[in-house]
């Protein structure tokens, strides 16, 4: 799967997709060829099947890795008006673009290794991978950093509209978080096209 002549390698997830309230996420992470994601990083695996506490022990110790000089990682979001106008397809691919031109702006030397239906630029030599937050430790750990600061960012939110629970469950439909639109109608951050028919419901 790894190409020999990449002389360094990308991993490329998201979180976020399906929430009503808030940005999706895209992570990525670039090290260099033969570093081994799964002896640095034990039990890394999909975010979802991590607790929220591994998920912060495994970003924790991927900053300090980057802080050292071994691997660099970014995230970059697409906020709710952008998913709202132009859908969570152009927004998902508008994240990835600019989390692999923020980490290799030349794409010489480098391959990207993305999860599910996800592309980078047709600039780069890549290979996207369906179950590949599973299957590969490059981009599970790239899953790991884009939902730790998805989850933040929620918490964040949370201080700023008490009303929805938001550090709880993160934006997504939960009946909670359903009854909460009835009850409160939509706050700022809520996405209109997923929201509007639990708002209308009251």
């Amino acid at each position: 799967m790894i190409a020999s002549v990449a002389r360094f390698l990308i991993g490329v997830d998201e979180a976020g997709r399906a929430p009503l309230a808030g940005p999706v996420s895209v992570g990525a992470v670039i090290v260099p060829e033969g570093f081994d994601v799964k002896r640095a990083f034990p039990g890394v695996k999909d975010s979802k099947l991590l607790t929220p506490r591994k998920r912060e022990e495994i970003y924790g110790e991927a900053a300090a890795r980057s802080r050292a000089g071994e691997l660099r990682f970014c995230v970059r979001f697409s906020e709710h008006a952008y998913i709202d106008d132009y859908g969570i397809t152009r927004a998902v691919r508008r994240a990835v673009q600019r989390c692999v031109s923020a980490l290799a702006p030349s794409p010489e030397g480098v391959r990207v290794y993305l999860d599910g239906l996800l592309y980078a630029p047709s600039k780069y030599e890549q290979e996207t991978v369906v179950h590949g937050d599973a299957l590969v430790p490059l981009i599970s750990l790239a899953s790991v950093v884009a939902k730790v600061r998805r989850d933040r960012l929620m918490a964040k939110f949370a201080a700023r509209f008490p009303n929805y629970g938001f550090e709880v469950h993160k934006g997504y439909p939960t009946k909670f978080h359903r009854e909460a639109i009835r009850r409160y109608g939509l706050c700022e951050i809520h996405r209109v096209t997923y929201s509007r028919k639990f708002a209308s419901a009251r």
